[in-house]
């Protein structure tokens, strides 16, 4: 089964089913995270990444000008989609 990072739609859910709730640790936020369901059935999985990623990378003005965004009506500089990439023409 392939893993997926968390989809913008479960947000809600997931923030409801721990309001309340201290996030102490990185299990409780998991096993939160793991236990919330929707009225229709639908189950969250989860697990921690324990991966290393690299920090402090420098994205140029060029590179970051080559992102297709499609910015929202509302708050563009924080609401937005990545598109696929232009095509030169």
């Amino acid at each position: 089964m392939a893993r997926r990072k968390i989809e913008h739609r479960m947000f809600c859910h997931i923030t409801q089913n721990w309001r309340g709730r201290p996030l102490v640790s990185h299990e409780v936020i998991i096993n939160l995270i793991a236990s919330t369901t929707t009225r229709t059935g639908l189950k969250i999985q989860a697990e921690l990444d324990n991966g290393h990623y690299p920090t402090g990378i420098k994205v140029s003005d060029e590179e970051l000008a080559a992102v297709n965004l499609k910015r929202a009506d509302f708050h563009g500089d924080w609401n937005y989609a990545i598109l696929l990439a232009r095509m030169k023409t």
